[in-house]
C-alpha cells in the first residue's frame, strides 16, 4: 500500500503528543511493506525532503501569521498544494491518514480530489479538553473535528474512553471507530550505568530526597496543581526528604505562585522545556513519576515512565486506567483529590518492595500490549479493510 499521512508535527518539530506518535508508528508501518510519504510542517534547519526511518518526510513552508487560526489555514493551503502535486505525480497512492483536525481541511479537499478513502486519528476531543463547549473557539474546533470524523471512512482512537468521547462530542458512529493504543519504544531509555547517574541527579535534588516528577505541558486539565496541594503531606510525613520536579512549558507562572502561596517553594523544581535526552536520564534516577491529570485520552507519558522503570501514580480519568493496573503497574488515585494523590504516592515512596513490584510488570506490559510494531500491525488492519471496501463502491 501506499499511503499519504498528514500531521501538523513530527520531529525536530515537536508539539504534544502526535509528533511522536507519527514518529515512531510509520517506520514499523514501512516495516510491514508499505511506502509512507508524511507531509507536515517545515521547521528550523530540518530538510524539506528527507527519509526518516523509512517514512518519505515532506516538510512544508507555512505563512507566518500571529493568529493560530489563521496560521492553520495558512498550513491548510500549503499540505493541499503539496499533497496534490505529490498525489499526481508520485501516484497512484491508496489512501490518506489525517492526525487531528488541524490538518482536517487539506485531508479532505485532497480526498474528495482524488477520491481516496480517508481515515482520521482523533488523538483529543476540544469537548473533552475543557469539559464541554464554553466559548466560540471551542465551538469553532469541535466543528472541525465533526467534519473530519465525518468525511473519515474509519476513524481511529487511542482507547475505549476516547471511543465513547468521540461518539459522544463528535456525533461519530460507534461502528465505525476502532481503539488502537498508542505505543514506545521500551529499548530508547538508557541505563543507569550509561552515564554518571549520581552526579546527573544532583542538579535536581540532594542525595537524602525522593524525586516525585510530573512531565507534559503545563495546563490546567494536566493536574499540576492537584500534585502541588498534594505536597506539603508528602513533605511532612517525608520527612522533608522529597523534592517536587515539574517538567515543561505552558502556564507555569499559575503554578509557580502556588507554589510559593503555599510555602512548598523550596521543594518545588521547575525545569521549563526539558531536551529527549535531559529526559531520557532523568527518569533513571527519579523515584516517582506523577500525571494527576482531569483529562487524558490516553497519557503516553505514563508509558515512557513505564519504559525508564519508574514507578508511577496516575488519576482515574479518561483513559489512563485502560493502561494503568492499580496495584499491579501503578497506583491509580482519584481524580482532583488531592489526599488520594498524596496517599499513593506516598505507597510509592515508602514501600520499595511495592515500587520494585510495579515497575518490573509494568515493563514486562510494554512488549505485549502496547510496541508499536503490534500496533501497526493494528493499524494495518484498518488499512487494509478501507481499501478492499473502498474497491466495491462507486465514488
Amino acid at each position: 500500500m501506499k499511503i499519504l499521512v498528514l500531521a501538523w508535527e513530527f520531529p525536530p518539530r515537536i508539539v504534544g503528543g502526535i509528533a511522536r506518535h507519527v514518529a515512531e508508528l510509520y517506520p514499523e508501518v514501512v516495516r510491514l511493506g508499505h511506502e509512507v510519504h508524511l507531509l507536515t510542517v517545515e521547521f528550523g534547519q530540518a530538510p524539506h525532503y528527507e527519509v526518516v526511518d523509512g517514512i518519505r518526510v515532506h516538510r512544508v513552508p507555512v505563512g507566518a501569521s500571529q493568529d493560530f487560526f489563521h496560521w492553520v489555514g495558512n498550513m491548510n493551503e500549503s499540505m493541499g498544494r503539496h499533497g496534490g502535486k505529490l498525489l499526481l505525480e508520485d501516484g497512484p497512492f491508496d489512501l490518506i491518514h489525517a492526525h487531528d483536525w488541524l490538518v482536517g481541511d487539506a485531508a479532505i479537499a485532497l480526498k474528495h480530489a482524488f477520491k481516496l478513502p480517508l481515515v482520521a486519528t482523533i488523538h483529543a476531543t476540544e469537548f473533552g479538553r475543557h469539559n464541554g463547549l464554553h466559548n466560540p473557539v471551542h465551538h469553532y474546533i469541535n466543528g472541525k473535528e465533526k467534519l473530519l470524523a465525518h468525511e473519515a471512512w474509519r476513524v481511529i482512537v487511542c482507547s475505549d474512553y476516547m471511543r465513547r468521547e468521540v461518539e459522544r462530542a463528535l456525533y461519530c458512529p460507534w461502528d465505525k471507530v476502532d481503539v488502537v493504543f498508542n505505543g514506545i519504544r521500551s529499548s530508547k531509555k538508557p541505563q543507569r550505568h550509561q552515564f554518571d547517574h549520581q552526579e546527573f541527579r544532583r542538579r535536581f535534588a540532594s542525595d537524602r530526597q525522593s524525586i516525585v516528577y510530573y512531565v507534559g505541558r503545563l495546563t490546567y486539565e494536566k493536574g499540576v496543581q492537584v500534585l502541588l496541594n498534594a505536597a506539603p503531606r508528602i513533605h511532612r510525613e517525608m520527612n522533608g526528604h522529597v523534592k517536587f520536579v515539574i517538567i515543561g512549558s505552558g502556564q507555569a507562572d499559575a503554578l509557580k505562585r502556588q507554589a510559593w502561596d503555599m510555602g512548598i517553594w523550596d521543594i518545588c523544581f521547575f525545569t521549563g522545556f526539558m531536551s529527549d535526552e535531559d529526559l531520557d536520564r532523568f527518569q533513571t534516577v527519579a523515584d516517582c513519576a506523577v500525571f494527576p491529570s482531569l483529562y487524558e485520552p490516553f497519557g503516553i507519558v505514563v508509558l515512557e515512565s513505564f519504559a525508564a522503570r519508574v514507578p508511577v501514580v496516575v488519576s482515574n480519568t479518561g483513559g489512563i486506567p485502560e493502561i494503568v493496573r492499580h496495584q499491579e503497574t501503578g497506583i491509580v488515585t482519584i481524580t482532583n483529590n488531592s489526599h488520594s494523590l498524596a496517599t499513593g504516592i506516598l505507597e510509592v515512596l515508602q514501600n520499595p518492595d511495592l515500587a520494585q513490584r510495579l515497575v518490573v510488570n509494568a515493563y514486562q506490559e510494554l512488549e505485549t500490549r502496547f510496541s508499536w510494531g503490534y500496533l501497526a500491525s493494528q493499524t494495518e488492519g484498518i488499512y487494509r479493510r478501507v481499501v478492499q471496501e473502498r474497491q466495491l463502491v462507486a465514488w
